[in-house]
């Protein structure tokens, strides 16, 4: 199989979301949601996903999320924060990313069926997962180079990314991958880089997650430093931390054969993959 059987634009609440769904083989194996980064969408994930759920025994849930790949466009995307027919518009505010755990995915989920799955989000998509699994009943957590506060490394790497998006090559290396490229970069970019956004810290939540969590980062991540995995570990003991050498900001690309073959130990061990 070359791509997911189940492609389709599916409604949840006032959006419309662009899926791919690999059912999971029987009813007892486990799906896994995978949440994309920052400026990420299905496309971006390539065939990992697929890969990765078929290798387990698992069953596959990619989407994009509102203003990212071919889901619905965010509104106004840079003017003041206003709501258009029950749709927050305008400029994301900090708490962009508790409205995508709490009401989106979930509303998502319930319109699959699908039940306690296995969260693996990456970047901002690690963020949503942790905050899902804070508040909602999952099996398990994955999540790679996560933010979970702010730091300057972080403020430094968006910073470069919007002089590379407006004087570089990176806005020609993501429109393949977004209907809107601009809306999408520029959602992400302001809100991250609003004086309103450097308190932002999930810290608080991350001791209600009470289910298995495996955190990777990469010693190279311009985007974070280990200090966001080590907190996750501080606040919630039983987590598994993978720190990968030779690693950036994505590790399932950088170290994609280590990265495999821990999130395949973490959910055999878990009960959560076939054999």
């Amino acid at each position: 199989m070359t791509d997911f059987p189940d492609s389709f634009a599916l409604p949840v609440g006032p959006l419309t979301l662009e899926v791919r769904h690999l059912r999971a083989p029987d009813p007892g194996a486990a799906t896994l949601v995978f949440l994309h980064e920052g400026l990420g969408s299905v496309a971006m994930w390539r065939q990992w996903p697929l890969q990765l759920a078929q290798s387990l025994g698992c069953g596959a849930l990619v989407y994009s999320r509102e203003g990212y790949g071919c889901s619905s466009a965010h509104l106004d995307v840079r003017a003041e924060p206003h709501r258009v027919d029950g749709r927050h518009a305008g400029r994301w505010l900090p708490d962009y990313m508790h409205r995508e755990a709490l009401p989106v995915l979930p509303g998502l989920l319930q319109a699959l069926h699908i039940s306690r799955p296995v969260l693996l989000g990456h970047s901002d998509g690690g963020t949503i997962a942790l905050l899902h699994a804070a508040h909602a009943p999952v099996a398990a957590c994955i999540v790679m180079a996560p933010h979970v506060m702010v730091e300057e490394i972080s403020i430094t790497a968006i910073e470069a990314a919007r002089t590379a998006f407006l004087k570089g090559g990176l806005r020609a290396r993501l429109a393949p991958f977004h209907a809107d490229v601009d809306g999408a970069f520029w959602q992400w970019n302001d809100v991250w880089l609003s004086e309103a956004f450097r308190t932002f810290d999930i810290r608080p939540d991350l001791h209600r997650i009470s289910v298995p969590l495996l955190a990777i980062q990469g010693h190279e991540d311009p985007y974070g430093s280990m200090a966001q995995i080590d907190e996750i570990a501080r606040r919630t003991p039983h987590t598994r931390l993978l720190k990968l050498p030779a690693c950036g900001h994505s590790p399932h690309r950088d170290q994609p054969e280590a990265v495999g073959r821990a999130i395949a130990d973490f959910l055999r061990e878990a009960g959560l993959a076939g054999a």
